[in-house]
């Protein structure tokens, strides 16, 4: 349940979590430090209701995107899985020895 999950993180982490997604975007700037980044990606995992959404959340804010993006999706991946269809396409992207290491990795997690 996400509400635990965010309950969670304000109890053993400092972070504010107090902003929307939409209050983000009109202060957003540019800064690369966790303290900065974690928020926006926090945010956009539990604003989000898909993978997909929790993804084009975190870009949406701008600035680091694929940082926000690589926090935001992880959880995303954990709480909702990646769809099938984005997993093929985004395999197109990537060298057939990486693809090997994907392959090899997913196997050992599943056993």
């Amino acid at each position: 349940d996400k509400d635990v999950i965010k309950e969670y993180v304000l109890s053993h982490y400092d972070y504010d979590l107090s902003e929307s997604l939409d209050e983000m975007r009109q202060r957003h700037e540019h800064v690369e430090t966790c303290m900065d980044s974690m928020p926006k990606a926090l945010v956009s995992f539990f604003e989000g209701n898909s993978y997909e959404d929790v993804i084009r959340n975190a870009v949406s804010l701008g600035g680091d995107t694929d940082t926000l993006a690589a926090i935001a999706g992880a959880m995303g991946e954990a709480y909702y899985g990646i769809p099938e269809d984005i997993r093929k396409e985004g395999s197109c992207f990537i060298t057939t020895d990486m693809q090997a290491v994907v392959e090899r990795f997913n196997s050992t997690v599943r056993a």
